[in-house]
């Protein structure tokens, strides 16, 4: 959930909340009396209501809401089937606690950095190269990141801001490979196996360490990653290229078929 949500007042009025709206992403807002969620506000609420009304007028007040330890596959459950774009969370007492929209929660099942994902990785690598794997969470730097992916897309770099921004993002999976040569001077690389355009995301903000899991590898092992990684170029995150959002293989626009009539 997002834990910095913005709130109006009962007392706010019509024209107060269409201007929030305007001068933010929001479309709608939890109606608050000091923490407590008295109702919510969507921009469909204000179309035909007076400009000078006050929001606890025309604001739904029988609001569906979530407690902070739901599942969130419930609340996208929640979300579905009850076709709302919001889902407060309050405590106990009714004090809100944070926000979950269905956009996060659309997030929440795509591209998972979940243990099972990671244990699975490194089951992998053991029984493939014959060596013995360990796995631990940690904050890694960015600078110390070995990519394997060449390009990006830059609809989801916006995607993965978003998150950064909010705090909603997965940690990357990144494979510590130690130095083929045993150097202590050389310590190998942060293969990064998972994450790119979160660490892209990162790099465009000024972030320079996220969290991650990391599988450590006992002995060095030739991996096909860094092998692509070679092949590609790639040294650094700064070497990925950023693909423009029209040119990503799941988005179909518009202009395509002007393009065939013409």
């Amino acid at each position: 959930m997002t834990r910095d949500v913005a709130t109006v007042s009962p007392d706010n009025t019509v024209d107060e909340a269409i201007e929030r709206i305007l001068d933010s992403d929001h479309n709608g807002f939890p109606v608050t009396d000091g923490r407590t969620v008295v109702g919510f506000i969507s921009a469909r609420d204000l179309l035909s209501a007076d400009d000078g009304a006050p929001l606890f007028t025309v604001m739904s007040d029988d609001i569906i809401v979530a407690h902070p330890e739901m599942d969130v596959n419930d609340a996208a459950r929640v979300i579905l089937r009850s076709g709302i774009q919001k889902l407060p969370v309050v405590d106990d007492a009714g004090n809100l606690v944070g926000i979950i929209s269905n956009t996060d929660v659309i997030r929440s099942q795509i591209e998972r950095a979940t243990p099972e994902k990671v244990g699975k990785l490194m089951r992998t690598l053991e029984e493939i190269h014959g060596v013995t794997a360990s796995e631990d969470r940690r904050e890694v730097e960015l600078a110390d990141l070995l990519p394997t992916q060449a390009r990006v897309y830059a609809d989801e770099l916006e995607g993965r801001r978003y998150e950064l921004e909010r705090g909603l993002a997965e940690p990357l999976v990144v494979i510590d490979n130690p130095s083929a040569s045993g150097e202590v001077e050389d310590d190998g690389r942060l293969v990064l196996a998972d994450g790119h355009h979160r660490v892209m995301a990162a790099h465009r903000l000024g972030i320079e360490e996220m969290d991650a899991y990391v599988i450590a590898i006992a002995d060095h092992v030739e991996l096909g990653m860094e092998k692509t990684a070679r092949k590609e170029g790639l040294q650094s995150i700064t070497d990925i290229d950023v693909v423009d959002y029209a040119r990503h293989p799941l988005v179909e626009t518009t202009k395509r078929f002007q393009g065939d009539e013409a």
